[in-house]
């Protein structure tokens, strides 16, 4: 089964990126509607201008099984981020860098990276932390493609995505792997500094359903296209896992991946 990317041509992925990077002169690539030019390397709420930080990349083994196979998945972790979770466990990559510390890499940089990794025989490409960065994430699949990249890419995110960067995103990632945190305004503002958390969350994997599907895997159990959801049962919050189950399955329907 080809990569969703490898159905567009070459002219197509060039004007996406194009569209990619005029839309980072003021910036709506997440929820934050920060505004800023990040053309000209300035920076708000994500900590990050011009080009994307890649804090590590390597073959991953702690992914769910239909990820990692048996030669991992290939991941790229992305500096910064847009929610500051109380409880977050990348917290040494996702907050606490420095702006400025880290000029970033350069788009033939990260397409080298993924290029590595498909070398390294990794079964997908796996962008993590990705929110912030989307229109860096499609300039650099410009030389990725360009030089060989054949693997389904895997969208890793909090699901405090924009509708307009999944929309750059559309045709590009076959597989989509949402967290669902929290379910209430009170608690998304108290733990993820989020209050509208919850609801954007719901609309971008109601996209991203709508892209993708449901989550379909071959014959070895690898994911090959859909939606993989997340959700981390917080002590105290089974209210919150409750509420969250149930408008899955209504809203999403019973063949959704948890």
């Amino acid at each position: 089964m080809r990569p969703a990317y490898r159905y567009l041509s070459s002219q197509a992925l060039l004007d996406r990126a194009d569209r990619a990077l005029a839309s980072l002169a003021d910036c709506r690539a997440c929820p934050r509607d920060c505004g800023v030019n990040r053309l000209e390397d300035k920076w708000a709420a994500c900590k990050t201008g011009r080009y994307a930080t890649v804090s590590s990349h390597f073959p991953h083994f702690g992914e769910e099984d239909c990820l990692r196979g048996w030669n991992g998945s290939g991941t790229l972790f992305f500096a910064h981020c847009n929610l500051r979770c109380v409880f977050c466990q990348n917290f040494d990559i996702s907050q606490a860098i420095r702006p400025g510390a880290r000029s970033g890499h350069r788009p033939a940089e990260i397409a080298a990276m993924m290029l590595g990794l498909q070398e390294r025989e990794c079964h997908n490409i796996n962008l993590v932390t990705p929110e912030h960065v989307v229109p860096q994430i499609v300039e650099a699949l410009v030389p990725a493609i360009q030089h060989g990249l054949e693997l389904p890419l895997v969208y890793n995110t909090s699901a405090y995505d924009s509708l307009e960067s999944l929309a750059l995103m559309d045709g590009l990632v076959d597989i989509y792997m949402p967290d669902f945190k929290y379910w209430s305004g009170e608690r998304s503002a108290r733990y993820l500094k989020a209050a509208d958390y919850a609801e954007r969350a719901r609309t971008a994997i109601r996209e991203m359903h709508r892209q993708v599907g449901p989550l379909k895997c071959d014959s070895d159990g690898l994911a090959r296209r859909g939606v993989l959801i997340r959700h981390l049962v917080m002590p105290g919050c089974l209210d919150e896992t409750r509420a969250i189950l149930q408008w899955i399955a209504a809203d999403l329907g019973p063949d959704a991946y948890i």
